[in-house]
């Protein structure tokens, strides 16, 4: 296990947030929160492993749809260089949690939306399983990584497979295809650039640390021009033993 303390040193008022589609009441299965349908309660002492900082840069979901999602990129301006500019023309900084929660259920109903199926060449994944994307993605979306590469907040959700495990009773095997669904935003194209407009209400562009199901690293929004030598160390420190903890909640061991 690592000694990598738990740390709160922003204010830990709850964050409250009602959204469009009933969450699965499991969550409340992970310490710090609870939930009732539709509201989600989190106390940010209880769940975030660390919680260094409570302000978050988003951008108006109807404002990325009407202006960013249809624009093609030209060998003028790659994908990236149209989400940026939008990032710097219409974001804005917040410090209101569940605005950042809202829009990110917003981002992820769409790029996980059941139209995809069929593109997967996953038969084993379902409808159900692409719902729990959007709920285990729209909350990491309070995770957060600095413009110098530190980790300012980690919470369960950092840990795809371990948390999606413990909420949703999956085992190793469905819990890894899972989180390649949520991979195939680099591998696939068409995601991949579908992820890139999307993610600029959040902010930022999707990483990961990882390589694959069994590593485990986990993804965040990061800003653009953030450190990824600094994210890659910071998340070395910390990964293994927060990983333990996550799957500690299960309730019985899955296969």
């Amino acid at each position: 296990m690592a000694t990598t303390a738990t740390t709160a040193t922003t204010a830990t008022t709850a964050i409250t947030v009602e959204l469009p589609e009933a969450f699965d009441e499991r969550w409340s299965r992970l310490p710090g929160i609870r939930v009732h349908g539709r509201r989600i309660t989190i106390d940010p002492a209880e769940y975030f492993f660390r919680f260094e900082s409570n302000t978050w840069l988003v951008a108006d979901w109807e404002l990325v749809k009407s202006q960013l999602l249809d624009v093609e990129e030209t060998t003028e301006s790659a994908v990236e260089q149209l989400a940026l500019d939008f990032i710097k023309a219409h974001s804005e900084s917040t410090s209101d949690a569940a605005r950042v929660l809202s829009t990110a259920y917003e981002v992820y109903a769409y790029l996980f939306r059941d139209e995809h199926l069929a593109g997967l060449g996953l038969p084993q994944i379902t409808a159900d399983h692409l719902g729990m994307l959007r709920e285990a993605a729209t909350l990491m979306s309070l995770n957060k990584v600095e413009l110098d590469g530190h980790i300012s907040n980690v919470g369960p959700c950092w840990f795809f497979p371990a948390a999606t495990s413990v909420v949703f009773d999956l085992d190793d095997e469905m819990g890894g295809m899972l989180d390649e669904v949520y991979h195939g935003g680099w591998f696939n194209e068409h995601r991949r650039i579908e992820s890139i407009k999307a993610h600029a209400a959040l902010g930022g562009r999707l990483v990961h640390g990882c390589q694959s199901v069994p590593d485990q690293s986990g993804g965040v929004v990061a800003p653009y021009g953030a450190s990824m030598t600094t994210f890659r160390d910071d998340l070395a420190a910390f990964r293994v033993g927060w990983i333990e903890m996550v799957y500690a909640h299960r309730v019985s061991p899955a296969a």
